[in-house]
């Protein structure tokens, strides 16, 4: 029975020829590729704490595990980051917000977290042939804005007063897609990565939140680390992603 977040079996049947053949394991049950991949998935989409896994996906250390040797190789990991993360840095004071909570800073913060992963796991992953890059895919009306009152979005510009789009800089879904698709496929990013891109590009770094380009703090190797050691203790792995 196929459960929500779980891959359909015509994604799997895209998905499946990409992964290595399944390798027989003497005396132990085979872990199975879409097992494993839809225990991610349940992960990244509900948001939940890996001690949460159901059992159904195997054991917490196997999900965890498997994703990386799947990448080693040639694999391109794409973060969605945001020109949000112009909003804030990372609060390391405060990184749960459990004080002065704004949501814009909290999102901005996401954001920044997002592209930090990436430049981490790029430093650690390029020897195993793995790349990362963050990106920024433009404004685009989503299910995201659910979560806005129409007043705001009126006082922000993003809609008239009838509740019709009126910022013409807004992208459509394909076109905010675009620029994800060209991190993950471009020839003119061979041998490179860590690099946060907009509008199908290599992004230039802001000195100022103008919100376009990206700021020094969101592609600083040192903060990358600080965030990968954070991560890990908060979600109980050691910092090479092992549980403990």
């Amino acid at each position: 029975m196929m459960r929500r977040f779980e891959l359909t079996d015509a994604q799997w049947e895209q998905i499946a020829p990409l992964l290595p053949p399944q390798k027989p394991r003497t005396g132990r049950p085979a872990e199975d590729h879409r097992q494993v991949l839809n225990g991610m998935l349940w992960i990244l989409r509900t948001g939940a704490p890996w001690e949460d896994l159901p059992a159904r996906y195997g054991a917490v250390g196997t999900v965890s595990s498997r994703l990386w040797p799947l990448l080693r190789g040639g694999a391109r990991v794409v973060c969605v980051s945001s020109a949000g993360h112009h909003a804030s840095p990372m609060r390391w004071d405060d990184v749960q917000f459990e004080r002065d909570y704004d949501k814009w800073l909290a999102y901005g913060q996401s954001k920044t977290a997002n592209a930090l992963f990436a430049l981490h796991v790029d430093r650690i992953g390029r020897d195993d042939g793995i790349r990362a890059f963050s990106l920024h895919p433009g404004k685009i009306f989503t299910p995201l804005q659910r979560h806005l009152a129409p007043e705001e979005m009126v006082a922000a510009g993003w809609l008239d007063a009838s509740g019709a789009p009126a910022d013409p800089t807004f992208k459509t879904p394909g076109q905010g897609a675009a620029t994800a698709v060209w991190a993950a496929t471009s020839r003119q990013l061979d041998g490179l990565g860590g690099l946060y891109c907009e509008d199908c590009d290599v992004a230039s770094v802001a000195h100022e939140a103008s919100f376009v380009g990206v700021s020094p703090y969101a592609i600083d190797l040192e903060e990358a680390e600080r965030l990968w050691s954070l991560s890990s203790k908060m979600a109980g792995f050691d910092r090479h992603g092992r549980p403990r």
